[in-house]
């Protein structure tokens, strides 16, 4: 199985593999491998003849197989792209027959041909034979979600790639506040990139300013001041944040469970040096010493009480025995009972 590494790498040298399957949960490497080979392969005059975007909602795989079999026509490359693959019959393993065909052509693919195949929302069932034939005789690869507690350092090192730097604290900022999926983060990264001069570094100040993101008052802010017991600092985000127009808070009770659980992950280390810390939670040193902090607060069986208000506020923001109050009102209630947990 390759890596993304690996095959943007071979896709910039002009190594291309006759069918690349592009499968997954996160759909960002999916497209960033898909597009690169769509500008990349052929020149802007060859596309019209030898280029067939397909869309596996409108296509058969007898249809798909039939255009992977054309010669090119005055190019190098033929090029055939299914987007949304998962559509097709077939694609998944299921059922066998069609599986079958595009098993036989994988086996012996058009040379002239690269057949780029998306399969967004899961991966193949590896007991299935389907799978082995793509695993061993196609450019196959599986996008993983990436894990929240590494999105900060992913942003760091995507802007990097960008010429552009930007202070850690707002990496994670926009981290807390925008979850794991990376092509609604991307979006968010290239408005910055628009607004910030190239080798420039990105502030707080820019986040609040082109993403939306209040420096002062988000859930990155909320959770720091809880963990300080900071009542009165903790009851004006949470107020501020309710006021907010597109205020929701599903994704806040996500990220103070992540918090809690990690505070209750330091509580039980016999050591809480801020390196130790680090380490054993997956944050930057210099987010350590909250935790540390957050830790003495919250000792004893009060990580454990809090985790089951979040579960009891997470089933309430999805309508589960849900009260008659607003998620405003909602997020005022559990930050006080967090607070006198």
């Amino acid at each position: 199985m390759a890596t993304y590494t690996q095959i943007m790498a071979d896709l910039q040298k002009r190594q291309f593999k006759p069918v690349y399957f592009l499968s997954g949960e996160e759909s960002y490497y999916i497209d960033s491998i898909s597009d690169y080979i769509e500008k990349n392969l052929l020149k802007e005059e060859e596309k019209a003849f030898n280029q067939t975007v397909m869309y596996g909602a409108d296509v058969q795989m007898s249809q798909i197989i039939d255009a992977a079999k054309r010669y090119p026509m005055m190019s190098e490359y033929t090029l055939v792209i299914v987007k949304e693959a998962q559509e097709v019959d077939g694609m998944d393993g299921s059922p066998e027959e069609k599986a079958a065909m595009l098993a036989s052509y994988i086996e012996h693919p058009q040379p002239l041909t690269v057949l780029v195949i998306c399969m967004k929302g899961g991966k193949l069932d590896s007991r299935r034979k389907f799978a082995k034939t793509v695993s061993q005789k196609t450019e196959y690869f599986v996008s993983e979600p990436l894990k929240e507690e590494k999105v900060g350092a992913w942003i760091i090192d995507y802007l990097k790639d960008q010429n552009l730097t930007i202070d850690p604290k707002a990496a994670e900022l926009m981290a807390a506040n925008m979850g794991a999926k990376l092509s609604n983060i991307v979006t968010e990264l290239d408005k910055l990139k628009a607004n910030v001069a190239p080798g420039g570094k990105i502030t707080l100040d820019d986040i609040e300013r082109h993403v939306g993101i209040s420096k002062d008052f988000n859930v990155f802010e909320l959770q720091k001041a809880i963990g300080m017991r900071d009542v009165y600092r903790s009851a004006l985000i949470a107020k501020q944040m309710g006021a907010m127009a597109k205020f929701s808070i599903i994704p806040v009770v996500a990220s103070l469970y992540g918090y809690f659980t990690k505070v209750m992950i330091t509580n039980s280390l016999p050591s809480k040096t801020p390196q130790n810390v680090a380490v054993a939670i997956g944050v930057p040193p210099f987010f350590a010493n909250e935790y540390i902090v957050a830790a003495r607060n919250f000792s004893g069986d009060k990580c454990p009480h809090i985790i089951s208000i979040l579960r009891e506020y997470d089933a309430y923001s999805k309508g589960i025995d849900s009260p008659s109050i607003d998620g405003a009102e909602l997020l005022r209630e559990m930050v006080f009972k967090i607070l006198n947990a």
